[in-house]
């Protein structure tokens, strides 16, 4: 296989919902994906891609879900399973903990935050789309949370736009090893352009001796 490379200038990271509720323990989502989390590594991996793509001057798009507030979705004529769920958690409500970012993902001085989606794509009603073409990029990396339909719906809205799509293997989790599977052997392959793992995309990343050229 070879590695592909991406230009810094062409490239963006978009993280995928990196909330309390989904990586922190005492979230209302953890226990769901822990142990798919824990076997791929999640969070070392998003440390990993996240650090490298800011070294290597790529840019963050932070990239959330909507924060629960009260009356959310009760007067809509069609909320989505997942919408309705929300409805009875109150997932990552707004003011509370895990409505937060787990403290490793804090958007940092020059990344974007995109405003927040409503179901599962980062583009639908956003401004995803705007600020990605605005800074030329053309090659998107999507990582974070859930592999089988936030990360799905991001990315595959992502190639019908006319962007390069990247999923990464370990980089995203699920709840369970079955969800995983199908986003990663069975609907990635028909979207995405490149499906790798962490060590592969860093592989790819230009180094700072490329960038200083």
């Amino acid at each position: 296989m070879t590695t592909p490379h991406y230009l810094a200038e062409r490239t963006g990271l978009l993280l995928v919902d990196p909330y309390n509720d989904f990586l922190s323990h005492g979230g209302k989502l953890f226990p769901l994906l822990e142990k798919v989390a824990t076997e791929v590594k999640l969070l070392d991996n998003l440390r990993a891609a996240v650090g490298a793509a800011r070294k290597a001057g790529i840019q963050v798009f932070i990239v959330p879900h909507r924060r629960w507030q009260p009356g959310d979705y009760k007067d809509w004529h069609h909320p989505n399973p997942t919408q309705r769920l929300i409805m009875e958690r109150h997932t990552f409500a707004a003011g509370s903990w895990g409505g937060e970012w787990h403290p490793d993902f804090t958007p940092q001085d020059g990344d974007v935050v995109i405003k927040e989606h409503w179901a599962q794509s980062g583009f639908a009603n956003t401004d995803l789309d705007f600020h990605l073409k605005q800074r030329g990029i053309t090659h998107v990396v999507v990582v974070g949370l859930l592999a089988n339909t936030c990360i799905e719906s991001t990315s595959r809205f992502a190639m019908e736009l006319g962007y390069h799509v990247t999923l990464v293997r370990d980089a995203t989790a699920a709840f369970s090893k079955e969800m995983m599977h199908a986003a990663h052997e069975l609907n990635g392959p028909t979207f995405a352009h490149e499906i790798l793992t962490t060590a592969e995309l860093l592989a790819g990343f230009p180094t700072l001796q490329e960038e200083e050229k």
